[in-house]
């Protein structure tokens, strides 16, 4: 099995904070912005920094952002 992330969740977490940009998520949790605009997009994955902040950053845990889909 493979993952992906689920931006929905991300950007509806974001949103609550009042982060509508990719920029504003990469300020928040400290990540740079090109690496925000890749996971944003599905260029890449989350790894599992990147998730530890999000999750710090928009109270989420990797469960609510990580979904398993077929490989």
């Amino acid at each position: 099995m493979s993952y992906r992330l689920r931006v929905d969740t991300l950007r509806k977490a974001a949103l609550v904070k009042g982060d509508q940009s990719g920029y504003a998520i990469a300020q928040r949790t400290g990540l740079s912005e090109p690496t925000v605009s890749k996971l944003l997009r599905g260029v890449s994955l989350p790894g599992l920094k990147a998730l530890l902040l999000f999750d710090r950053a928009y109270g989420t845990t990797p469960d609510d952002l990580i979904e398993e889909v077929a490989a």
